[in-house]
């Protein structure tokens, strides 16, 4: 140790630690799991895309909603519409999903998720990641993780389009297995994208006096109380709406018995 006088400052250095983490515990399961799970999400999508059993009047399957082309079953088209008309024959999830990706490629939570889980910036707390240099979000791609508050906006359209794709399903099938599980998708959607920082920001984040807006301050507290389930809510929407688009496409292809769906 260096020897001070009393009025000498004292000179410390960092710990030489040369291996990658002094943690013990198993820190590299929570990574390894969301790498999976965010994995099967993006495969499973993939898939859903190219699979033209999207509808079973009157299910229409969450990765396939809005239909919006004449090529869509006309009990599919969203309000009977067909604005991308003939010319378009691509499948429909093509047209509409990267709006709702966007919106969770985006989000704030996914955000951690991933760098950890794929990039490995870092992998966990106190542990040493690969990459030499770090530029945060102020360059090309990273910077357009800005406009998060846009597909913010297109997801809460999106959102409601299930929320009414569930609406028609209990009316039609109120029995149905199916509706049942659309309607609890389209919940958990809807809860999830009110659930966003940007949501709770845009609700009364700027406000200055809450007590002289009363409505907005009701409504950001809604949303906050939402905002602090946001991470379970990121990963329960995940799920339900690959659940509910798979259920339908089982039911569309014979695998599932309509009669008891």
């Amino acid at each position: 140790m260096t020897q001070t006088t009393p009025d000498a400052p004292v000179r410390r250095q960092r710990a030489q630690v040369k291996v990658r983490t002094l943690r013990t515990d198993r820190w590299w399961l929570v990574p390894l799991l969301t790498f999976l799970g965010l994995s099967s999400f993006l495969v499973y999508g993939i898939w859903a895309i190219i699979d033209n059993s999207y509808f079973v009047d009157p299910y229409i399957a969450p990765f396939a909603s809005p239909c919006l082309a004449t090529s869509c079953p006309e009990g599919a088209r969203l309000f009977g519409w067909a604005p991308f008309g003939d010319w378009y024959a691509l499948p429909p999830g093509l047209l509409i999903l990267g709006l709702p990706g966007g919106f969770r490629l985006t989000c704030y939570y996914y955000r951690k998720s991933y760098y950890r889980s794929f990039w490995l910036s870092p992998p966990a707390c106190a542990v040493q990641e690969p990459h030499g240099k770090y530029t945060g979000e102020r360059r090309f791609p990273l910077i357009l993780q800005n406009i998060h508050r846009y597909f913010f906006y297109a997801a809460i359209v999106i959102g409601l389009i299930l929320a009414y794709d569930a609406v028609l399903a209990l009316v039609h099938k109120p029995t149905g297995l199916g509706t049942w599980i659309l309607v609890v998708n389209a919940v958990l959607i809807n809860a999830y994208t009110l659930s966003c920082h940007s949501c709770r920001h845009i609700t009364a984040g700027r406000l200055n006096h809450f007590s002289r807006h009363p409505l907005r301050y009701r409504a950001w507290t809604f949303v906050s109380k939402l905002n602090a389930k946001h991470q379970p809510l990121a990963w329960a929407s995940m799920f339900s709406v690959m659940g509910a688009d798979l259920y339908v496409r089982l039911v569309a292809k014979g695998i599932i018995a309509f009669p008891y769906a």
